[in-house]
């Protein structure tokens, strides 16, 4: 089973895949196969990133990890892959989430433009796309520890993502937020 750990960035992707790996799971990074195999298709100059190839990095994934094993796929981008089981979508609070991308140095634009696609539920909304939607799943990190969240994840997977009401999705909703001044 393949699942993936999505989310905006800021939302504690990397921290929640450190921790399931120091815990004894397999990890995915996303990122590091797709630089690795050149599965790139250009660079964005607005945003300063690289276009990943998601189609090659799919195929690759399929053919490399389809195995019986638990493997988590960790990225901003893994809700897109069609070789995915599960989704686990990382939400925070649009302020806090504001705080943690100020902490990254990153440029005004770039925090707005994360933050807009946090409240608008952009990722889920290209999640739904691809999965069904209860094989999708909102985890609120705002408040939060790292180990909280893993617990969480834990749990899903020990009840094997069944009745888990309280993580279904459409409980988290930022939209009034659009309206505040960030």
């Amino acid at each position: 089973m393949i699942i993936a750990i999505t989310g905006t960035p800021g939302t504690g992707k990397t921290s929640v895949a450190k921790k399931l790996f120091s815990d004894g799971y397999n990890i995915i990074d996303l990122k590091k196969i797709a630089f690795e195999n050149n599965f790139l298709l250009g660079t964005d100059k607005k945003r300063k990133t690289e276009i990943i190839d998601i189609k090659k990095l799919d195929r690759f994934i399929l053919k490399n990890y389809m195995k019986k094993e638990i493997f988590f796929a960790e990225g901003h981008i893994s809700h897109l892959l069609k070789s995915i089981d599960k989704i686990i979508l990382l939400r925070r609070n649009p302020e806090k989430l504001r705080k943690n991308l100020e902490n990254r140095d990153w440029n005004k634009e770039k925090i707005n433009e994360n933050i807009e696609s946090e409240i608008l539920d952009i990722i889920l909304c290209e999640a739904v796309e691809i999965q069904k939607s209860e094989n999708i799943f909102e985890i609120d990190t705002t408040d939060k520890t790292i180990n909280d969240v893993v617990s969480i994840i834990k749990d899903l997977l020990k009840k094997e993502f069944k009745n888990i009401k309280k993580y279904k999705i459409g409980k988290i909703d930022w939209s009034e937020d659009i309206l505040k001044d960030f």
